[in-house]
């Protein structure tokens, strides 16, 4: 048996799943945020190890005889926070979360030092680690100078599983310090916010093992060891691996709270100036580009809010055959945006109301709005190499036919929609696991799902697309 911890941002999860990737069955424990000054994000590293153990209890009162089996685990986790750990390995004052944009001015001044863009492949966005520390070194000069060790989310959660420092590339190349095309700390990139190697942890693949699971938590989950931990993989890296997409040409749209299109290369294609996340993946040899929308079902959720309903039932009332969009325009900038703009202060807008304009109008056109960020995205991805020619659709808004039939048309690319099935980030943790103990390769494990239907770009429809696709791009620039 293999387990997956994902240490997400409301929650941990926990995954069991057999040798055969026959999942036995998962649990989850809540996790809140601490926001104590305005754009501050804060969890600490007590409620990340109490909310694990209670995800693991749980998962074990439920299948206590395929619990005892378990030989590995993996972890995936939220990416850019930063833990600060003392020389005792405590931690010295709460994370600060990949959402958290106090660091914004220090994030400026990174991403104006040419190195940062040269060896990382990516903008220093104010939700990266490095900024963070520099951000402590003014504010908290205390802290910054007891600080022995710098710890990304999941891999503070591994300390407390293995007692060993350690990371791996995917997460690493979110913090603004790893050489990405190399797969390494850059000692420049250290230096430059005052740190060394000494306060990183040791790095591995995904893939491989991390270290094994300590005695006393060995003996306090009945199992009688070894257990292997893998090195695990930044969330959506290891959604990736949960749904195969490690070759070059393999990509999946995600509609979740926010809005990603991810894209796995057989090689390092940096284009940062198009606000492109160019990452390493989680096996090895493999990397990926990611464009990244801050509201997807966010924007619908919030649309629904206001009419006192809920999402499900305004997908409902639009059915499921996509029209021609009309008049209405919505932006979906509700906090911003990530790719390709790179804009905090952007912000949403419904543009073309008329008497006519209903709920049904208002609502497809937060679809539309939503698809052709993403459209935005796919050019993005394009301009900085990947090759995308379809689809993969997960995530909460893969439920509606007509929100995949508009980004399918809007992106004019095919959508896959596969069987349903969990293959989020813990079921990728949990492949990553059986991958680190038994030694199996990339191509055994990392199988795609089986593809339910595809949705295919409507050409009776592509004119007012592209039509409606340059009226939203000409609003961001009226906008910004």
């Amino acid at each position: 048996m293999y387990l997956g911890l994902d240490l997400g941002t409301s929650g941990i999860r926990a995954l069991l799943m057999d040798g055969a990737q026959r999942i036995i069955g998962s649990a989850h424990a809540d996790l809140t945020l601490s926001r104590p000054h305005p754009g501050w994000s804060e969890q600490t590293l007590e409620d990340w190890i109490t909310a694990a153990s209670a995800a693991v209890a749980a998962l074990r009162a439920a299948h206590p005889v395929e619990f005892g089996a378990v030989r590995g685990i993996g972890l995936s986790g939220q990416m850019h926070g930063a833990t600060l750990l003392d020389d005792t390995g405590h931690a010295l004052r709460p994370a600060i979360l990949w959402n958290d944009t106090r660091a914004a001015e220090e994030a400026a001044a990174l991403d104006a030092r040419p190195e940062f863009r040269a060896l990382t492949g990516n903008i220093v966005f104010p939700g990266f680690t490095a900024p963070k520390l520099l951000w402590v070194a003014r504010h908290e000069p205390e802290v910054f100078r007891k600080t022995a060790r710098v710890l990304l989310p999941k891999d503070a959660l591994r300390l407390w599983l293995t007692g060993e420092a350690v990371s791996e590339m995917s997460d690493a190349s979110g913090t603004s310090w790893l050489d990405v095309a190399a797969r390494d700390w850059s000692d420049a990139l250290l230096a430059a916010t005052n740190l060394s190697r000494d306060h990183m942890p040791r790095l591995v693949e995904g893939s491989a093992p991390s270290g094994d699971l300590r005695r006393e938590l060995l003996s306090e989950w009945g199992l009688s060891g070894p257990v292997v931990v893998a090195g695990g993989a930044g969330d959506n890296a290891a959604s990736a691996i949960g749904m195969g997409m490690v070759h070059e040409g393999q990509a999946f749209v995600s509609l979740g709270t926010s809005g990603v299109l991810f894209a796995a290369n057989d090689a390092f294609r940096p284009k940062p100036e198009s606000a492109v996340h160019a990452f390493c993946h989680a096996v090895p040899g493999r990397w990926h580009q990611m464009g990244v929308i801050l509201s997807a079902t966010d924007a619908l959720n919030w649309h629904a809010k206001i009419c006192g309903m809920d999402a499900a039932a305004l997908d409902r009332e639009i059915g499921a055959s996509v029209q021609a969009p009309g008049a209405v325009t919505f932006l979906p900038y509700l906090s911003g945006e990530r790719t390709p703009h790179n804009d905090a202060r952007i912000r949403g807008m419904f543009a073309g109301l008329g008497h006519e304009a209903d709920r049904p109008a208002l609502t497809r056109a937060v679809m539309e709005g939503v698809a052709f960020a993403l459209a935005d995205n796919l050019a993005a991805l394009r301009s900085a190499g990947a090759r995308v020619e379809r689809v993969t659709a997960v995530g909460g808004g893969s439920q509606s036919a007509y929100w995949l039939g508009a980004i399918a048309t809007a992106l004019d690319l095919p959508v896959d929609v596969p069987e349903r099935g969990d293959f989020g980030a813990a079921f990728g943790a949990a492949r990553l696991g059986l991958m680190a103990e038994s030694g199996q390769g990339v191509d055994a494990v990392c199988t795609p799902p089986v593809i339910d239907h595809t949705i295919a770009p409507d050409p009776a429809l592509r004119g007012a697309f592209d039509d409606a696709y340059a009226r939203f791009r000409k609003l961001y620039k009226v906008m910004a």
